[in-house]
Protein backbone atom coordinates (compact mmCIF):
# COMPACT_ATOMS: atom_id res chain seq x y z
CA UNK A 1 0.00 0.00 0.00
CA UNK A 2 3.04 2.34 0.73
CA UNK A 3 4.11 2.08 -2.97
CA UNK A 4 0.53 3.08 -4.33
CA UNK A 5 0.36 5.59 -1.73
CA UNK A 6 3.95 6.75 -3.13
CA UNK A 7 3.25 6.44 -6.92
CA UNK A 8 -0.39 8.39 -6.67
CA UNK A 9 1.55 11.55 -4.31
CA UNK A 10 4.60 11.49 -6.87
CA UNK A 11 1.79 12.03 -9.84
CA UNK A 12 -0.24 14.64 -8.01
CA UNK A 13 2.63 16.81 -7.00
CA UNK A 14 3.75 16.32 -10.96
CA UNK A 15 0.69 18.13 -11.57
CA UNK A 16 0.27 20.90 -9.39
CA UNK A 17 2.48 24.19 -8.38
CA UNK A 18 0.80 24.43 -5.13
CA UNK A 19 1.23 22.97 -1.23
CA UNK A 20 -2.13 22.85 0.64
CA UNK A 21 -2.36 21.92 4.17
CA UNK A 22 -6.28 21.59 4.20
CA UNK A 23 -8.41 19.53 2.35
CA UNK A 24 -12.44 19.36 1.91
CA UNK A 25 -14.00 16.81 1.37
CA UNK A 26 -17.36 17.33 -0.22
CA UNK A 27 -20.28 15.08 0.64
CA UNK A 28 -23.47 14.36 -1.68
CA UNK A 29 -25.25 17.44 -3.54
CA UNK A 30 -22.65 19.60 -1.62
CA UNK A 31 -20.26 19.56 -4.68
CA UNK A 32 -21.33 23.58 -5.75
CA UNK A 33 -19.17 24.44 -2.71
CA UNK A 34 -16.07 23.49 -4.79
CA UNK A 35 -17.69 27.06 -6.85
CA UNK A 36 -16.23 29.08 -4.28
CA UNK A 37 -13.02 28.02 -4.87
CA UNK A 38 -10.36 29.82 -7.22
CA UNK A 39 -9.53 26.33 -9.21
CA UNK A 40 -5.38 26.34 -9.96
CA UNK A 41 -6.01 22.79 -11.58
CA UNK A 42 -9.18 20.06 -11.42
CA UNK A 43 -7.46 16.53 -11.88
CA UNK A 44 -10.40 13.84 -12.83
CA UNK A 45 -10.10 10.63 -10.33
CA UNK A 46 -9.66 8.21 -13.28
CA UNK A 47 -6.64 9.91 -14.36
CA UNK A 48 -4.88 9.45 -10.81
CA UNK A 49 -2.75 6.71 -10.32
CA UNK A 50 -4.62 3.97 -8.09
CA UNK A 51 -7.55 5.96 -7.19
CA UNK A 52 -11.15 4.90 -7.15
CA UNK A 53 -13.70 6.20 -9.20
CA UNK A 54 -16.96 8.11 -7.88
CA UNK A 55 -20.05 5.61 -8.74
CA UNK A 56 -22.80 7.88 -7.44
CA UNK A 57 -24.91 10.39 -8.66
CA UNK A 58 -23.76 13.56 -7.02
CA UNK A 59 -20.27 12.96 -6.68
CA UNK A 60 -18.38 14.06 -9.51
CA UNK A 61 -14.92 12.24 -9.33
CA UNK A 62 -12.40 15.19 -9.73
CA UNK A 63 -9.65 16.58 -6.73
CA UNK A 64 -9.43 20.07 -7.33
CA UNK A 65 -6.69 22.09 -6.52
CA UNK A 66 -6.87 26.09 -6.06
CA UNK A 67 -7.21 28.86 -3.61
CA UNK A 68 -10.40 29.18 -1.02
CA UNK A 69 -10.26 31.99 1.48
CA UNK A 70 -6.75 33.11 0.62
CA UNK A 71 -6.02 29.21 1.30
CA UNK A 72 -4.57 27.10 -0.57
CA UNK A 73 -6.69 23.69 -0.82
CA UNK A 74 -7.39 20.72 -1.77
CA UNK A 75 -11.07 19.78 -2.35
CA UNK A 76 -12.29 16.08 -3.08
CA UNK A 77 -15.67 16.45 -5.67
CA UNK A 78 -16.96 13.16 -4.99
CA UNK A 79 -16.02 10.47 -2.31
CA UNK A 80 -15.74 6.23 -2.28
CA UNK A 81 -18.23 4.55 -0.15
CA UNK A 82 -17.95 0.90 1.33
CA UNK A 83 -21.40 -0.10 0.06
CA UNK A 84 -19.79 0.72 -3.71
CA UNK A 85 -18.48 -2.60 -3.38
CA UNK A 86 -14.56 -0.91 -2.40
CA UNK A 87 -12.80 -2.29 0.38
CA UNK A 88 -12.44 0.29 3.54
CA UNK A 89 -8.43 0.52 2.34
CA UNK A 90 -9.87 1.58 -1.06
CA UNK A 91 -12.64 4.37 0.55
CA UNK A 92 -9.59 5.56 3.09
CA UNK A 93 -7.41 5.47 0.37
CA UNK A 94 -7.11 9.56 -0.78
CA UNK A 95 -6.88 10.25 3.16
CA UNK A 96 -3.67 8.90 3.43
CA UNK A 97 -2.35 10.72 0.12
CA UNK A 98 -3.51 13.92 1.49
CA UNK A 99 -1.34 13.49 4.57
CA UNK A 100 1.73 12.47 2.15
CA UNK A 101 1.23 15.66 0.31
CA UNK A 102 1.32 17.60 3.04
CA UNK A 103 -2.31 18.06 4.40
CA UNK A 104 -2.35 18.70 8.34
CA UNK A 105 -6.62 20.12 8.32
CA UNK A 106 -9.03 18.29 6.94
CA UNK A 107 -13.19 19.56 6.47
CA UNK A 108 -15.70 16.94 6.14
CA UNK A 109 -19.17 17.13 4.54
CA UNK A 110 -22.04 15.01 4.36
CA UNK A 111 -25.75 14.61 3.72
CA UNK A 112 -27.50 13.09 6.93
CA UNK A 113 -30.83 11.72 8.16
CA UNK A 114 -31.62 13.81 11.57
CA UNK A 115 -33.32 11.65 14.67
CA UNK A 116 -32.93 14.66 17.05
CA UNK A 117 -36.66 15.82 17.28
CA UNK A 118 -35.08 19.41 17.78
CA UNK A 119 -33.71 19.00 13.71
CA UNK A 120 -35.08 20.50 10.65
CA UNK A 121 -34.40 19.72 7.03
CA UNK A 122 -31.70 21.92 5.62
CA UNK A 123 -30.46 22.24 9.41
CA UNK A 124 -26.35 21.93 9.72
CA UNK A 125 -25.08 20.08 12.92
CA UNK A 126 -21.17 20.29 13.72
CA UNK A 127 -20.48 16.88 14.58
CA UNK A 128 -18.60 16.39 17.78
CA UNK A 129 -18.41 12.48 18.46
CA UNK A 130 -19.33 9.32 16.15
CA UNK A 131 -20.41 6.09 15.99
CA UNK A 132 -18.77 3.38 14.00
CA UNK A 133 -21.41 0.37 12.52
CA UNK A 134 -19.19 -0.26 9.66
CA UNK A 135 -16.61 -2.08 9.63
CA UNK A 136 -12.90 -0.05 11.17
CA UNK A 137 -10.70 0.76 8.69
CA UNK A 138 -7.86 0.26 10.74
CA UNK A 139 -8.23 -3.84 10.69
CA UNK A 140 -5.73 -5.14 9.28
CA UNK A 141 -1.65 -5.26 9.17
CA UNK A 142 -0.36 -2.23 10.88
CA UNK A 143 1.56 -0.10 9.08
CA UNK A 144 3.68 2.10 11.36
CA UNK A 145 3.90 5.20 8.92
CA UNK A 146 0.63 5.39 9.50
CA UNK A 147 0.40 6.21 12.63
CA UNK A 148 -0.33 4.39 15.94
CA UNK A 149 -1.98 1.04 16.20
CA UNK A 150 -4.32 1.47 18.83
CA UNK A 151 -5.10 5.33 18.40
CA UNK A 152 -7.24 7.44 21.17
CA UNK A 153 -10.26 8.24 19.61
CA UNK A 154 -11.80 10.18 22.37
CA UNK A 155 -11.34 13.27 20.76
CA UNK A 156 -11.28 13.29 16.91
CA UNK A 157 -13.00 16.44 16.21
CA UNK A 158 -11.33 19.78 16.80
CA UNK A 159 -13.58 21.81 19.49
CA UNK A 160 -12.27 25.08 18.60
CA UNK A 161 -12.71 24.65 14.87
CA UNK A 162 -16.28 23.46 16.22
CA UNK A 163 -16.81 26.96 17.85
CA UNK A 164 -15.25 29.12 15.51
CA UNK A 165 -18.19 27.55 12.63
CA UNK A 166 -20.91 27.83 15.35
CA UNK A 167 -19.90 31.51 15.34
CA UNK A 168 -20.17 32.19 11.70
CA UNK A 169 -23.36 30.23 11.66
CA UNK A 170 -24.25 32.55 14.24
CA UNK A 171 -23.49 35.86 12.43
CA UNK A 172 -25.09 34.17 9.05
CA UNK A 173 -28.70 33.45 10.97
CA UNK A 174 -28.07 29.72 10.32
CA UNK A 175 -30.34 26.80 12.13
CA UNK A 176 -27.28 25.05 13.47
CA UNK A 177 -26.97 22.16 16.28
CA UNK A 178 -23.49 20.31 17.69
CA UNK A 179 -24.28 16.40 17.74
CA UNK A 180 -23.27 12.86 17.35
CA UNK A 181 -22.84 10.93 13.85
CA UNK A 182 -23.54 7.31 12.99
CA UNK A 183 -21.93 5.99 10.39
CA UNK A 184 -24.08 3.39 8.38
CA UNK A 185 -22.49 0.73 5.49
CA UNK A 186 -25.81 1.76 3.60
CA UNK A 187 -27.23 1.82 0.62
CA UNK A 188 -29.98 1.21 2.00
CA UNK A 189 -31.82 4.40 3.68
CA UNK A 190 -33.05 3.47 7.10
CA UNK A 191 -35.95 1.40 8.68
CA UNK A 192 -38.20 3.52 11.74
CA UNK A 193 -36.96 0.93 13.59
CA UNK A 194 -33.39 1.57 13.07
CA UNK A 195 -33.82 5.22 13.05
CA UNK A 196 -35.24 4.73 16.99
CA UNK A 197 -32.35 2.66 17.53
CA UNK A 198 -29.59 4.72 16.64
CA UNK A 199 -31.32 7.52 18.27
CA UNK A 200 -31.43 5.58 21.54
CA UNK A 201 -27.82 4.75 21.52
CA UNK A 202 -26.68 8.55 21.19
CA UNK A 203 -27.02 9.61 17.56
CA UNK A 204 -28.34 12.70 15.98
CA UNK A 205 -28.00 12.30 12.35
CA UNK A 206 -26.93 9.20 10.41
CA UNK A 207 -25.21 8.31 7.13
CA UNK A 208 -23.04 6.24 4.98
CA UNK A 209 -19.42 8.30 4.92
CA UNK A 210 -16.90 10.89 6.92
CA UNK A 211 -16.78 7.90 9.84
CA UNK A 212 -14.01 5.69 7.48
CA UNK A 213 -12.23 9.44 6.66
CA UNK A 214 -12.39 10.64 10.05
CA UNK A 215 -11.02 7.39 11.95
CA UNK A 216 -8.18 7.38 9.15
CA UNK A 217 -7.34 10.70 9.58
CA UNK A 218 -6.84 11.10 13.11
CA UNK A 219 -4.63 8.22 13.41
CA UNK A 220 -2.63 10.07 10.96
CA UNK A 221 -3.05 13.19 13.13
CA UNK A 222 -4.80 15.41 10.39
CA UNK A 223 -7.07 17.65 12.80
CA UNK A 224 -10.63 17.10 11.75
CA UNK A 225 -13.85 19.43 11.34
CA UNK A 226 -16.70 18.04 10.12
CA UNK A 227 -20.45 18.83 9.35
CA UNK A 228 -23.86 17.00 8.41
CA UNK A 229 -26.42 18.37 6.67
CA UNK A 230 -29.72 17.50 7.38
CA UNK A 231 -31.66 16.34 4.26
CA UNK A 232 -34.22 14.04 6.02
CA UNK A 233 -36.04 13.41 9.03
CA UNK A 234 -35.48 9.94 11.06
CA UNK A 235 -38.25 10.99 13.98
CA UNK A 236 -41.23 9.26 14.88
CA UNK A 237 -44.23 10.89 13.00
CA UNK A 238 -42.63 12.71 11.26
CA UNK A 239 -40.61 10.25 8.57
CA UNK A 240 -41.25 10.29 4.71
CA UNK A 241 -40.21 8.14 2.01
CA UNK A 242 -37.36 9.41 0.40
CA UNK A 243 -34.67 8.60 -2.32
CA UNK A 244 -31.23 9.33 -3.28
CA UNK A 245 -33.06 12.06 -5.55
CA UNK A 246 -34.51 14.00 -2.31
CA UNK A 247 -31.35 13.72 -0.75
CA UNK A 248 -29.52 15.52 -3.70
CA UNK A 249 -31.89 18.34 -3.69
CA UNK A 250 -32.29 18.94 -0.55
CA UNK A 251 -28.52 19.06 0.08
CA UNK A 252 -28.26 21.58 -2.98
CA UNK A 253 -30.34 23.85 -1.33
CA UNK A 254 -27.80 24.17 1.81
CA UNK A 255 -24.75 24.12 0.02
CA UNK A 256 -24.85 28.10 -0.75
CA UNK A 257 -24.99 28.55 3.29
CA UNK A 258 -22.18 25.78 3.80
CA UNK A 259 -19.31 27.92 1.59
CA UNK A 260 -19.93 30.94 3.85
CA UNK A 261 -19.10 28.68 7.28
CA UNK A 262 -16.71 26.61 5.46
CA UNK A 263 -14.86 29.93 3.86
CA UNK A 264 -14.87 31.68 7.39
CA UNK A 265 -13.08 28.58 8.81
CA UNK A 266 -10.07 27.97 6.46
CA UNK A 267 -9.67 31.88 6.59
CA UNK A 268 -9.29 31.40 10.92
CA UNK A 269 -7.61 28.04 10.50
Amino acid sequence: MLEAINETTSYIKQQINLQPETAIILGTGLGGVADAIEVHKEIPYSEIPNFPVSTVKGHDGKLIVGVYSGKEVYALKGRFHFYEGYTMEEVTFPIRVLKFLGVKNLIISNAAGGMNPDFEIGDIMFINDHICLMPNPLIGKHIPEFGERFPDMSEIYEKDWIDLARASADRLSLRTHVGCYIGVTGPTLETRKEYEYFRIIGGDTVGMSTVPEAIVAHQMEIKIFALSVVTDLGVPGRIEKISHETVLEAAEKVAPKIVEVIHDLIEAI
